[in-house]
């Protein structure tokens, strides 16, 4: 009968947070509610011009057809290391979860010993004599405890961990689109400095031929030698931009390796002339609200916020009384063939209870500065939102911008193109001076060299575009990766 009341006290602490989890506790502290913005947002964004829904595409980057760039965002999504990293915090806050929860059910420990001891006494009889002897004790025990969280302080503690979790995974896959985005900039910044190559050397061609002809004419006695002087110091200008863009494209490869995670070697890559603009798709905006779903920083962000919030309940419940529950069961014996005897057994229920009574304000104090942390977190919340915005807002203008001022380059490189025929065929002609031939070969090329760069730039947008409006992105496998 003792036996089985014992083992009966020992499975209720055990069951304990059984009970208590069908039945619930009491939560001290705030909930956590979405705060509301002093800003209001719009219905659509401000510099939207399309009304239509926002089509998300989970892999935005293939829009351009260009397999080599597909390649090279599956290789910075296995091995950048940024990614390795965030992948790494969130293994760590997976453990520190695991840790917080498992402290709202009991711990049990099953303790075993063995001793066998040589003690010697004296008795005093008649006479006083000296008694040894050899003595075997063995000892079998299992302990429960467990601190009944009525308050939630322990529910709370979980909470905070589980959004602290959250936020690392977020902060994950906020590091999966900044890698993928620089890895796609960087590619597009490499093929529009191969192209500036490429015009570089066009002008140089162009010079060269130049330098041929007004040599000819200067021979014939033609022209001065002046005109000779200025077409051989036109062809000089023209090559020393070449060590530049070289040095440029070259900074470029080696960025863009140490991104894959690779060593910063520069190896031959030839332009494949596709024309990335032509395949780029629309991108209607949706409305400004989806926003918050859609970014992983933001929710992230929000992550945050909701573990504050539950820190607050932690320390509110940390200011009332805590109860403990311990139960122990088990066997003492001199012999171990007896250990397991009915006469031999131990067992042992205790109820603690602590209560907070003098701390100098230190709980108050912790509680207040719970509390402000939270404000403060508020606060960044949505200054963040509102960046988002922000960014959405500039990425829209600078591509309507960016549209506008391609339409005006190309419209002036045929100008150009135009005026450098009529000088040439003018100073042939002996109508024009050659000062109006190099004006305008240096005006075309100029130009020519300032559309690329304008193309690249809106490339450039289109990939800000994807990110700031949180279009889908590729699962990193870094996670799964470091899981194994």
């Amino acid at each position: 009968m003792t036996s089985r009341l014992a083992w009966a006290l020992l499975a209720l602490v055990l069951a304990s947070p059984l009970a208590l989890g069908a039945t619930g506790c009491l939560k001290v502290g705030p909930d956590y509610q979405r705060p509301k913005f002093a800003f209001k947002t719009p219905a659509t964004y401000d510099q939207a011009v399309a009304k239509s829904p926002y089509a998300k595409l989970d892999k935005w980057w293939e829009q351009f057809g260009d397999p080599q760039l597909n390649q090279v965002v599956q290789d910075v999504l296995k091995q950048n290391l940024d990614l390795e990293a965030a992948a790494g915090r969130v293994l760590e806050l997976q453990s520190a979860f695991v840790v917080s929860r498992s402290q709202r059910f009991p711990t049990v420990t099953l303790e075993g010993t063995g001793q066998r001891q040589r003690s010697v006494s004296s008795v005093s009889l008649p006479t006083t004599q000296t008694i040894s002897g050899e003595r075997e004790t063995y000892n079998l025990s299992l302990a429960a405890s467990f601190e009944v969280d009525l308050w939630g302080k322990l529910a709370r503690s979980e909470a905070s961990a589980k959004a602290n979790l959250l936020q690392a995974e977020e902060t994950r896959r906020t590091v999966a689109q900044t890698v993928v985005a620089s890895a796609v900039t960087g590619y597009f910044n490499i093929r529009a400095l191969q192209r500036r190559v490429a015009v570089n050397q066009q002008s140089i061609d162009a010079y060269k031929k130049s330098v041929t002809v007004v040599d000819g004419r200067y021979r014939r006695g033609l022209t001065s030698i002046l005109d000779l002087r200025q077409a051989r110091r036109s062809l000089a200008q023209a090559k020393a931009q070449r060590p530049s863009l070289e040095q440029e494209l070259g900074l470029a490869k080696q960025q863009l390796a140490v991104l894959l995670g690779r060593y910063p070697q520069i190896k031959p890559d030839p332009d494949k002339g596709i024309d990335y603009l032509a395949r780029m798709k629309q991108v209607p905006p949706g409305l400004p609200s989806e926003l918050l779903l859609r970014r992983p920083d933001l929710r992230a962000a929000e992550a945050g916020l909701v573990s504050l919030s539950e820190k607050i309940g932690v320390a509110r419940a940390a200011r009332f009384p805590s109860i403990t529950l311990t139960g122990g069961f088990g066997y003492t014996s001199s012999g171990l063939d007896s250990l397991f005897t009915p006469a031999n057994q131990l067992w042992n229920l205790a109820l603690g209870l602590s209560q907070p009574v003098f701390n100098a304000g230190r709980l108050e104090a912790q509680e207040k500065a719970a509390r402000a942390r939270y404000s403060q977190g508020v606060a960044d919340y949505a200054k963040t939102v509102l960046s988002a915005f922000g960014e959405v807002e500039g990425a829209l203008l600078t591509r309507q911008q960016q549209q506008g001022r391609r339409d005006l380059l190309k419209d002036a490189v045929q100008e150009a193109v135009a005026t450098q025929d009529t000088a040439q065929r003018r100073y042939l002609r002996g109508l024009q001076d050659y000062l109006s031939v190099l004006e305008a070969q240096q005006t075309r090329y100029s130009l020519a060299d300032s559309l690329v760069l304008n193309e690249q730039a809106i490339l450039t947008n289109r990939v800000t575009l994807y990110r700031v409006l949180g279009g889908g992105w590729a699962q990193p496998p870094a996670l799964a990766r470091a899981e194994k």
